[in-house]
């Protein structure tokens, strides 16, 4: 059987040594909040089970990610420890524990901490010192090699209980790193090596470096996407995860959507990805009436796998009936939910086509979308 893997994200920082209102793991780097972008690094990782995240007392207000959190401590390790018991209950056999501060860690070194999990053994992800080391001392500075010098980075990770239980054992004492308590315990510890590039923003200096860094290396592209559906006899149509009350059904394999139709198609197209019908043949018995919705979350990940981010959806519905104004907002919720954005980056509208052809003689519904999508 394989081992469960969890995500720990520490973003319970209060953000003094960064200055401003709004801590740094939720303001926007380069259009995406610092926190959004370790969860994304995270979250499509076919490897990685669940994913907990861990906020700071009073940043309830600033937490928008559809993801369990839990309110930490005062210290980053008592933060981690109420991060692992709230865990605990559906522990996995690892955690792979993460600061949200590390927007630029790469799938490889992901890759490579998973692989070098094993049991009793921690797993530091470290870097090289490139730089000449040198020791202030009452008599000047000396130089210090850097031969086996070490610059500690996230993800860390551990056996589940070993972790835990150390946490839990050595809570009157402080430790900088979770690797520390391994050291501490005496247990072994593996390094896996790391990048410079995995920098932990800290410093309004950092974020100005990190944005820069983000913007020079950012690509766009724009997806389009249309669906429709001819109506039968029925009850209620799908449109945009929303089931409304209507006198027709649509002939559809699947549930009918058009909107998220729409929507899968016009993410596909911006990776090159085909179509929903050589993802999801209507030929295949599997998919007859399938909620639409796993039709966009399958794009979300190839999408994700690719390095790319919704930007904005733009979905415009075609049909005479039913009235769309009563469940747009429901819609664009929903929709926003599955993209992964706020709400405010979708944007759901109707219109008729005056009568004219056939939908405009209402024989049936349709939908557009067109998206953007940045990639790093």
């Amino acid at each position: 059987m394989s081992s469960a893997i969890d995500v720990l994200i520490m973003a319970a920082g209060s953000g003094t040594r960064f200055g401003g209102e709004v801590p740094k793991q939720y303001l926007s780097l380069a259009g995406q909040s610092m926190l959004r972008r370790v969860i994304e690094l995270y979250r499509p990782h076919p490897a990685v089970r669940n994913i907990q995240v861990v906020i700071g007392a009073g940043q309830e207000k600033f937490y928008t990610e559809n993801l369990p959190f839990t309110v930490g401590g005062a210290r980053r390790q008592d933060s981690v420890r109420m991060g692992l018991e709230a865990m605990a209950a559906n522990a996995p056999n690892y955690v792979l524990i993460v600061d949200a501060a590390r927007p630029f860690t790469t799938v490889k070194i992901i890759d490579d901490v998973i692989a070098a999990l094993a049991p009793d053994t921690a797993v530091l992800t470290a870097a090289p010192l490139a730089d000449t080391l040198k020791l202030k001392t009452d008599r000047g500075v000396k130089n210090i090699p850097r031969e086996n010098h070490w610059l500690a980075q996230t993800p860390q990770a551990f056996p589940f209980d070993k972790i835990l239980k150390l946490h839990q054992e050595l809570r009157e004492q402080d430790f900088t790193d979770d690797v520390a308590l391994f050291e501490a315990a005496g247990l072994p510890v593996k390094i896996v090596p790391g990048s410079t590039r995995n920098i932990k923003i800290t410093t309004t200096e950092d974020f100005q470096m990190a944005e820069a860094m983000l913007n020079a290396q950012k690509e766009t592209r724009v997806g389009h996407g249309f669906d429709v559906h001819r109506f039968k006899d029925g009850d209620h149509v799908w449109l945009g995860g929303v089931k409304i009350p209507h006198t027709r059904g649509v002939e559809a394999h699947s549930d009918g959507d058009v909107v998220l139709h729409a929507l899968t198609d016009a993410l596909l197209g911006t990776i090159g990805a085909g179509d929903i019908g050589q993802h999801f043949p209507p030929s295949d018995p599997k998919w007859k009436n399938a909620s639409s919705d796993q039709f966009v979350l399958h794009a979300m990940s190839l999408l994700r796998a690719r390095g790319g981010a919704v930007v904005n959806a733009d979905v415009t519905i075609l049909c005479e009936a039913p009235k769309v104004g009563p469940h747009r907002e429901a819609m664009q919720t929903r929709v926003a939910e599955l993209l992964n954005v706020e709400t405010t980056r979708v944007n759901i509208k109707a219109t008729t086509t005056e009568k004219l052809g056939a939908l405009g003689r209402g024989e049936g519904l349709a939908a557009e979308c067109v998206m953007l999508i940045s990639f790093i």
